[in-house]
């Protein structure tokens, strides 16, 4: 199974995960998620993706000074990506659950 498919559907879903956890940059959401398992993630999709949540008002922006190089724009949830998550959140757990009963339902059906 092709995993950049099924990150294409859910990174809204995981940026918003993380960024309910604690607020972050650019580079930090896309190591966050990286670390979290993440691996095959673009930067530019991620990257991508915080600018169409914070056009959708999903992030609001605040930037911090940075001693050791530019300036930071860091991205907190706003009231509706929090919203957002919990629907988004909800969906996802409906989806796993019914992807995880159709297989289940398969392998009984096979002694392999």
């Amino acid at each position: 199974m092709d995993v950049t498919q099924l990150l294409k559907g859910v990174l809204d879903l995981a940026v918003l995960a993380v960024l309910d956890k604690r607020d972050g940059y650019g580079y930090d959401v896309l190591h966050r998620l990286r670390d979290a398992g993440l691996t095959e993630l673009g930067d530019a999709s991620v990257y991508g993706t915080l600018r169409r949540l914070f056009q959708a008002g999903y992030l609001s922006t605040y930037v911090v000074p940075s001693e050791s190089g530019p300036h930071r724009k860091y991205y907190a949830l706003t009231e509706a990506g929090r919203a957002q998550l919990n629907r988004s959140a909800k969906t996802w757990r409906t989806f796993t659950t019914t992807m995880d009963d159709l297989i289940a339902e398969g392998e009984v059906g096979h002694d392999g």
